[in-house]
């Protein structure tokens, strides 16, 4: 990186730092060029850092290892079915292509670390070509202190999602420790993590063994540090640099000096889209309009709007144009707002219902989070169901928790008298409370009771697919997603939509240059992850999803960018051509 006077001169520069740009610097570092990642928010690691960490990635090579062959063919038929037409064909296939060989980079070029998760099934069951295992991979635990001074600079968790205020557990884990009680090795798990934490609390804010998106940033983040790659957060890009139609910088600012940056093979947009801009949410979500967000507070598409000042245009709407939790909502003690997401933790255990407005089910409570959320809209439609109630007894959270209350939680009396959880001594009860129909409520429970006894939901089929049952609970029979909700007192819980990320983003083509209206390549534009027009036509394939597909069009416009690297006379340095599609 060379500077003089006010202009920094590098061969590329990536606007956001989470996993899809920080994998787009790392891929062109390992190219060989020279990259400055720019991030506007004081911290790393964007929505990438609270979220699982999982990425997405079908025929990959721990797959194969694991004796899981051909599945390349079956990948295919499952988002030609998922997907279809409703985006380009050859940008979905553009993924399957380049996200395995993607991760073998990373991993044998970068040292990056992946596990896959041999029973974590594909969302959509009901498409042929879903897996049932192995496409979704979980960053290896990552520990902090390898990061130096730069862990202070490493976005957190989400608060809720972390135990006694900073220590962090993988899916496995939590899974394990709710049985702790009854089982000495998760109970001997449990010790080893707290001793752990409490030690590394002595001297840190919280807990140095990062796990889940944590780790994967981590890792990206120790690589590019091994590589001196700088990572200037605090920049806030103000306008892309166009010479000749091309996109050769940026202009910013940073600690408030303003800072130009020549970049003479182009520019990455990573900035994670739009999901927590309410003016752009009103736009482009459908309503009644989302008023929170589990997203990074940054991912307000100030790239978007660069690309779109720059010719760029925005891919066709959507279904619903975001990717969705369901999430209840509560006031933190410090008078923040905590937006907790109801992923797999709750909702796909036996002993707890959604019901609408009227007091009736509407959907399978264990379809996958951005299913759930579909499904509110749905019958919003014709009768409110935005909120949902999610309707649980005190068996059901002592075992499981509920949103933000931890299993065994001794006394509920607190989380009442804050309004997030509504309680009744008979169902009636809780109806009254919640502001629901009594008898309806009553019936809606008593005929889920019922169904319970046999193990078969004859309404919406909980528990009837091999995703289902991979997030109910195993010890229970002969249906792990269904129980009955009978021992008072009873509880319920307000879900709302919430964008995690969005889907309608930048038209781009197969190596990740963003187009103008005319279909042509934007010359040293690239994009990535919710930044881009969603590959997948805004569904939601399997757990890591968006973050397979940000890494692999980052690797995509990464290598693209160093192959056709101009010099500054402005000579090619390779006569090789793009591969990219319109």
């Amino acid at each position: 990186m060379a500077g003089t006077g006010g202009i920094r001169r590098c061969d590329l520069v990536v606007l956001g730092s989470g996993a899809g740009g920080l994998t787009a610097a790392l891929t062109a570092a390992l190219e060989g060029l020279d990259v400055i990642v720019l991030e506007h928010e004081p911290v790393i690691g964007g929505t990438s850092a609270r979220s699982s960490g999982t990425v997405w990635v079908p025929d990959n090579r721990h797959m194969r290892a694991h004796g899981m062959t051909g599945d390349r063919a079956m990948a295919e038929t499952y988002l030609a079915a998922l997907v279809g037409e409703r985006e380009r064909p050859a940008m979905w296939r553009a993924f399957l292509d380049a996200a395995p060989l993607m991760l073998a980079d990373l991993e044998d070029r970068a040292g990056l670390g992946f596990r896959p998760y041999l029973a974590a099934p594909d969302y959509r069951q009901d498409k042929p070509g879903a897996a049932a295992g192995g496409r979704p991979l979980e960053p290896l635990p990552f520990d902090g202190r390898d990061l130096g001074e730069d862990f202070a600079r490493l976005a957190s968790p989400l608060p809720e999602l972390m135990l006694f205020g900073g220590m962090m557990i993988t899916r496995a884990e939590a899974a394990r420790l709710v049985h702790a009680e009854k089982d000495p090795g998760a109970l001997w798990l449990g010790l080893k993590l707290v001793a752990r934490y409490l030690v590394e609390r002595l001297r840190h804010p919280r807990g140095l063994r990062l796990v889940l998106g944590n780790a994967l940033v981590g890792h990206l983040l120790k690589a590019l540090q091994d590589r001196k790659v700088p990572v200037l957060t605090g920049a806030a890009t103000d306008r892309l640099i166009l010479r000749d139609g091309r996109v050769c910088g940026v202009e910013a600012v940073r600690d408030g000096r303003a800072l130009a940056i020549e970049a003479r093979c182009g520019v990455v947009l990573a900035g994670g889209g739009f999901p927590a801009d309410p003016d752009k949410r009103a736009r482009h979500l459908p309503a009644p309009v989302a008023d929170h967000t589990p997203a990074a507070p940054g991912c307000v598409g100030r790239t978007l709007d660069l690309a779109l000042a720059a010719g760029a245009v925005l891919g066709p709407p959507g279904r619903d144009n975001a990717l969705w939790f369901p999430s209840s909502v509560a006031r933190r003690r410090d008078g923040t707002t905590a937006v907790y997401p109801h992923i797999v933790l709750d909702r796909s255990k036996p002993g707890l219902i959604a019901v609408d407005a009227c007091g009736r089910r509407f959907a399978n409570e264990a379809v996958s989070y951005h299913e759930f959320v579909r499904a509110m809209y749905a019958a919003d439609a014709s009768r409110p169901a935005i909120p949902a109630w999610l309707v649980v007894d005190r068996a059901f959270i002592r075992r499981y928790g509920l949103g933000l209350i931890r299993p065994r939680t001794p006394s509920l009396r607190s989380w009442v008298d804050s309004g997030y959880l509504h309680e009744g001594n008979t169902v009636a009860d809780l109806a009254r409370t919640i502001g629901l129909p009594a008898d309806e409520l009553v019936a809606t429970v008593a005929r889920y009771n019922g169904f319970s006894a046999d193990g078969v939901d004859r309404d919406f089929g909980k528990g009837g697919t091999v995703y289902d049952r991979s997030n109910g609970d195993p010890t229970v029979a002969p249906n792990p997603c269904l129980g009955p909700i009978a021992q008072p007192p009873f509880y319920a819980v307000a879900v709302w939509p919430t964008p995690l990320g969005t889907s309608r983003g930048l038209v781009a083509d197969t190596d990740a240059r963003v187009l103008d209206a005319a279909g042509d390549p934007i010359p040293g534009l690239y994009v990535c992850g919710n930044d881009m027009q969603s590959a997948f036509g805004g569904e939601y394939p399997g757990a890591g999803a968006q973050l397979g597909q940000a890494m692999a069009f980052a690797w995509l416009a990464a290598r693209h960018a160093a192959r056709h690297a101009t010099r500054r006379d402005g000579a090619s340095e390779s006569g090789r051509t793009g591969s990219g599609q319109k």
